[in-house]
């Protein structure tokens, strides 16, 4: 690349000049290419550790005048072939110009002018594709690609100076952070450690300080352990490692959710050290961070924040904090974590103005709402930036008053018309006669007015620490709906997306799908005690909004406890309502926690299990030791504990979380725990502790609700002689602040990182585990080996989401099927893992070999193929004995693996062969069963949830199937056997007993040739009658069957195939001159009966064709009597006999020799009598050692100029 010329004073340090001229050097780096010795040696140690590779290619060009001391660069590159076009280009172009200076000082500023003009051009056309990458970070990718082999869809994120700990010696090098991998370089004086890690096999992170290693970074996957340590800034670097290898997490739980966050925004201005893919990574984490603060949707994007103060009414202070600016809302938050938030959103937004600056209130900024309300922010560093940016973003705001009351005191509280299920079915007695409760109750709600007046009511509310006691003092029944709107960011979705939820539930109406099955055997267990569900009224409003959300978002679907949690939400809102809360819980307050997997649910639990052993060190064991956690866990954060405690009660939490946020909930747990501390430590069993848990809880009591109490199911089961102490919600609540509020959000997220490695990779393990106990025991392969190959099959999978080369398998992954069918590969990415793992290497002819294999396993027709069929395939060519593995290559080379395209007579194969239409008849019925099958699977998909025990009895059936013996395998016709023979030969190419296999093959297919010509007279003479006069070449083919096979093999020996015709489909493989020449030396030639595709009197060339050039010397002549090969170049005549003449060629051309056939029996046996043949197929070859080669070649498929991919051998 050129670079802006800078001055070089010492031009030969390090580097050895290779080309020169009177004004230019081309130098290369010491150390690199061949040779070097010593110096070469401490060059490359020295680029390593001071990373001057980075920023200094291997090759350089310099401007240079003769009398100066001074040298200018002006271009480097990191190949040869990149520099010497930049070389080439300076002496064709600037040379001649150069010569005419009389000045050198003249010259000089010419090179600089020039150069600078090149660069600026290049910038110019490089602008649309959003060239932002600044160019020493450009180099550093570069290096990174060659060093490690990774194509040009691999994006560098960073990379960082560090030391790797290899034993007890650090290695100082250089981390690369790439969008999927870890990779560490480093060079010391000759001694190089390489190391590629992907994301997504990390099981462990984290920052920690021992005394054998200082301040590290610890990255662990399944079978290494790995320390980073002496970074810079080893803060920033392990927030950028935990953000990519949360985003493989993201990729490995749900593909589309990488596929989408994968797509980054482009930056409006490049920055001059960071890459455009780090400040992407650090918005978007800014991004979540601001939006989880906030509750706010999230399609929401941060634009900015700066230091100001507010100014609050209530306490008559201004209070410092950070002021959020993003495409709809200004946000504010103190710097004390309670003292006060703010959330405006600007479709709320009248009047924003700047107020008169005074010595109290510098910088003031004014904001009115249409609630009548007006904040004033102070202190404010660039106001007039700032105003611009709130009116940029208003315009754009739609005017419309979506949800509000024009000018109404209310203009953002929810519109409380259509009531929760609550109020349609208790009795509406007044708050007197109730007495106490009622009295109490009238209190709370006199509270929340007074906050109201104080503090603002709706969206724009101030919340502070006043606003978290009241909450923790219990939301009145009246205001419940409208504050859990509010606090859980549901209010704003709601608003602005009018009309949606009812647009939802008519496109969902009567569709049918495996989530609406679910719902409906789930809904009438929704809180069956309640009034509200006991009858149609209550069940349809769940049915609707269940279905609408199944219906937004398919990757959740219906999760049980779903249905618990939204009953609970439409007794205190609208349908509407309950909707927008569902949406807030499941996508954003509790993350994955209602997919298939529940992997949110499992990794909170992780967090809960880590803080026990935290705080209660002493119960944790005995919780270990007893299994308890894993069990109780998952019901109460799944339900927020209302399935497992009286609903009043559990009410109350539902409060503080949509408050607070799950730390409300990990709070409560640690609560309950403590308070049955000392009976959990004398239980001896898991049952036992369960006991004593749901009896607790089942006696947490609510004293002040007003609702008439409704009886809890799960008391029924745990209630015994004597009933413990009630326990009332608030002290419980009161209890669970106190011991345990020291959980901060930060650390919450910090530990939800930490466990969804852990949560993820597990359920990996779990699906590989699956997967490998599904595999049938008469594979072949170990354990071991199945796993590792999964892991082959699954990286291959993959990496088409990686780099983007083809995303039909991604497209098609479901996570809610079983673990066999959730990794797929198709036809092209089973090319490269068939090419790497097979033992039957065919040079440039395996892809076809590929191709063939992948529709054979193809059983659905689907272009994909599931682990197990791969396996299957596989299997074929590793295990068994020599008629298992002749059988498995028999079979590639008939329909349906054989296509038309590689042999024209494939689709006719039914022809030939009347005889043997039994066995055709039992391959199609197989067909239809297999179909059948599918059919079946899909409808099992669609009324039920995944029976695993379904789908292995489906396969037991498929494997009994297929148990076939060899008199069930079709015959071959010569096309097909041809194809076979090609496969041979290609196969034996990269063998040490090439020739000796030649020649046993030789021997082989001629035998055969000669015994499919037997069988072919016997066919012919008990069918004469029939066939006279059937084909108009018969007096010929008479004549020909008088004369005894032997007697033509030595009239022509010079005879031999042709290369293959430019357009035929296997015009790659290099087997068929083997064929001919091989053949040829043994003097292996049968009568042309015998012939295929092209090369036989049944397949001549049409009048057209012989008549555009009848010279001899543009043809090829061969006889026909020659062996047949398909491959024959189009111009290519048959002599002998007279079958030649157009006449016989137009009435013949277009069939093939019907009569000619071999069994698999046949050639079973023939092989059988060449021990050389027997050999190569008896051989056993490790399957082990091409998976470790395959996981080395994995990614070596990169485009860099000096790395060229490994070639396949033929």
């Amino acid at each position: 690349m050129w670079l802006g010329p800078e001055e070089v004073l010492v031009a030969n340090a390090l580097w050895v000049t290779e080309r020169a001229n009177p004004f230019f050097v081309l130098q290369r780096r010491r150390g690199h290419g061949k040779g070097g010795g010593l110096t070469g040696l401490l060059v490359g140690t020295l680029d390593v550790v001071l990373d001057s590779s980075a920023r200094v290619a291997p090759y350089r060009i310099l401007h240079q005048t003769q009398d100066s001391q001074v040298y200018w660069t002006v271009a480097c590159g990191s190949s040869r072939k990149e520099i010497t076009k930049h070389w080439e280009w300076l002496e064709n172009n600037l040379l001649q110009t150069l010569s005419i200076f009389d000045n050198e000082e003249d010259i000089t500023t010419f090179v600089k002018g020039k150069i600078h003009g090149i660069i600026a051009e290049e910038n110019k056309n490089l602008q649309p594709q959003g060239d932002e990458d600044p160019g020493k970070f450009k180099e550093a990718e570069l290096k990174m690609r060659k060093q490690f082999g990774m194509p040009e869809g691999e994006k560098l994120v960073n990379y960082y100076s560090c030391s790797f700990w290899k034993g007890r010696v650090p290695r100082q090098g250089w981390l690369y952070l790439t969008v999927n991998h870890l990779c560490f370089y480093s060079f010391l004086l000759g001694k190089e450690v390489s190391l590629v890690v992907q994301w997504v096999d990390v099981t462990r992170l984290e920052k920690n300080a021992t005394l054998l290693f200082p301040e590290s970074i610890r990255v662990d996957t399944r079978d290494q352990e790995l320390f980073f340590s002496m970074f810079l800034n080893i803060g920033e670097t392990f927030k950028l490692m935990e953000q990519l290898a949360n985003l493989a997490m993201r990729q490995l739980l749900d593909s589309e959710g990488f596929l989408e966050d994968k797509a980054l925004p482009r930056p409006i201005r490049p920055h001059k050290n960071i890459s455009a893919l780090k400040r992407d990574l650090d918005a978007r984490a800014k991004n979540e961070c601001y939006r989880a603060t906030f509750r706010l949707p999230k399609d929401e994007r941060l634009d900015g924040h700066t230091g100001c103060t507010l100014w609050t009414p209530f306490n008559k202070l201004h209070i410092p904090g950070q002021m959020f600016i993003s495409y709809n809302y200004i946000c504010f938050a103190s710097k004390e974590e309670d003292a006060c938030r703010l959330i405006i959103p600007l479709r709320e937004v009248t009047i924003v103005e700047k107020a008169d600056s005074s010595s109290v209130l510098p910088s003031p900024l004014s904001i009115s709402t249409k609630s009548k309300m007006t904040f004033l922010f102070a202190n404010l560093k660039d106001r007039d930036f700032l105003v611009q940016r709130i009116s940029d973003f208003l315009q754009k705001t739609p005017s419309k008053q979506t949800g509000s009351i024009a000018g109404g005191t209310k203009a953002s509280v929810p519109d409380p018309a259509p009531e929760g299920l609550l109020k349609v079915f208790q009795k509406n007695s007044p708050m007197e006669d109730l007495g106490a409760k009622g009295a109490k109750e009238k209190m709370k709600e006199e509270s929340w007015n007074i906050h109201f007046f104080e503090y603002g009511r709706g969206v724009c509310m101030y919340r502070t620490a006043k606003t978290r006691e009241l909450v923790l003092k219990g939301i009145p029944e009246s205001l419940r709906g409208e504050l859990w709107l509010l606090f859980s960011g549901a209010w704003n979705e709601m608003v602005t997306h009018p009309g949606y939820y009812a647009e939802l539930v008519e496109k969902s109406m009567g569709k049918y799908s495996l989530a609406t099955e679910e719902i409906e055997r789930d809904l009438h267990r929704s809180m069956p005690e309640h009034p509200a569900f006991q009858n149609e009224l209550g069940i349809a409003a769940l049915r609707r909004v269940l279905t609408a959300y199944a219906f937004r978002n398919p990757t959740i679907g219906y999760c049980q406890a779903m249905n618990i949690v939204t009953s609970v939400l439409l007794l205190y809102g609208s349908e509407e309502e309950a909707f927008w809360l569902l949406v807030a819980l499941c996508e954003r307050m509790l993350p994955d926690y209602y997919n298939t997997r529940v992997v949110g649910a499992l990794v909170d639990q992780g967090i809960f299990e880590e803080l026990t052993r935290d705080v209660l060190p002493r119960l944790s064991e005995k919780m270990q030791e007893l299994g308890v956690i894993s069990s109780i866990s998952l019901s109460w954060f799944l339900t927020l504990f209302l399935s497992v405690m009286p609903f009043e009660s559990a009410v109350v939490i539902v409060d503080c979380f949509f408050y607070e946020g799950i730390k409300v909930i990990l709070q409560v747990a640690l609560a309950v725990l403590d308070a049955n501390m000392e009976q959990l430590l004398d239980c001896s069993d898991e049952g036992e502790a369960m006991t004593v848990l749901g009896r607790y809880l089942d006696n947490v009591v609510n004293k002040q609700s007003i609702s008439p109490p409704i009886p809890h199911l799960h008391a029924l089961l745990t209630s015994g002689d004597d009933p413990p102490a009630e326990v009332d919600i608030f002290d419980l609540l009161k209890v669970s602040y106190e011991k345990f509020s020291s959980l901060r959000a930060d650390d919450i997220e910090q530990m939800r990182f930490k466990q969804r490695l852990k949560v993820i990779q597990s359920l990996e393990d779990t699906a590989k585990r699956s997967v490998v106990r599904a595999i049938p025991g008469d594979i072949g392969f170990s354990i071991e080996e199945l796993e590792d190959l999964y892991m082959v099959f699954k990286a291959k999978h993959l990496a088409s989401q990686y780099w983007g080369g083809n995303r039909s398998a991604a497209i098609h992954r479901d996570p809610s099927l079983p673990y066999l069918e959730q990794y797929r590969i198709d036809a092209s990415q089973f090319r490269e893992l068939f090419a790497s793992l097979t033992p039957w290497a065919c040079g440039s002819h395996t892809p076809v070999l590929a191709g063939r294999m992948f529709r054979l396993l193809d059983q659905n027709k689907d272009s994909l193929i599931n682990f197990k069929e791969f396996v299957t395939g596989m299997s074929g060519m590793y295990h068994g004995d020599l008629t298992e593995k002749l059988k498995a290559l028999y079979k590639l080379h008939l329909p349906p693996a054989l296509i038309p395209e590689e042999a024209e007579s494939a689709l006719e194969a039914a022809h030939y062969f009347p005889e043997d239409s039994s066995s055709e008849g039992l391959q199609e019925q197989q067909e239809g069963r297999g179909s059948e099958d599918i059919q079946e699977r899909r409808e099992e998909k669609e009324t039920s949830p995944p029976d695993y025990r379904h789908y292995l009895r489906i396969w037991a059936k498929e494997k009994e199937a297929q148990k076939e013996t060899i008199k069930d395998l079709p015959k071959m016709n010569q096309e097909q056997f041809i194809e076979l023979c090609k496969t041979l030969y290609n196969m034996f190419s990269e063998d040490p007993l090439e020739q000796d296999l030649y020649h046993a093959i030789a021997t082989v297919a001629s035998l055969l040739l000669r015994i499919g010509e037997v069988g072919k007279k016997f066919s012919a003479l008990t069918t004469k009658k029939p066939r006279d006069g059937a084909h108009s070449g018969d007096h010929n083919s008479a004549t020909e069957e008088d004369e005894p096979p032997i007697s033509k093999l030595h009239q022509d020996p010079a005879r031999e195939c042709q290369p293959p015709a430019a357009g035929d489909p296997q015009a790659k493989a290099s087997g068929d001159m083997h064929l001919g020449k091989a053949l040829q030396d043994s003097h292996v030639i049968v009568e042309g009966g015998s012939g295929e595709g092209q090369g036989s009197p049944s397949l001549l060339l049409s009048d057209d064709e012989t008549k555009d050039d009848m010279s001899m010397s543009s043809y090829s002549v061969v006889s026909t009597g020659s062996l047949p090969c398909e491959d024959l170049t189009e111009d290519t005549v048959l002599v002998g006999g007279e079958a030649c003449s157009p006449t016989a060629t137009s009435r013949m051309g277009g069939t093939v020799d019907m009569d000619w056939c071999i069994s698999f029996e046949q050639i079973l046996a023939s092989i059988l009598t060449e021990s050389v043949l027997v050999n190569f197929f008896e051989k056993r070859v490790d399957i082990g050692l091409k998976i470790k080669d395959q996981k080395k070649v994995e990614r070596q498929f990169s485009t860099s100029s000096d790395h060229e991919p490994p070639g396949v051998l033929g």
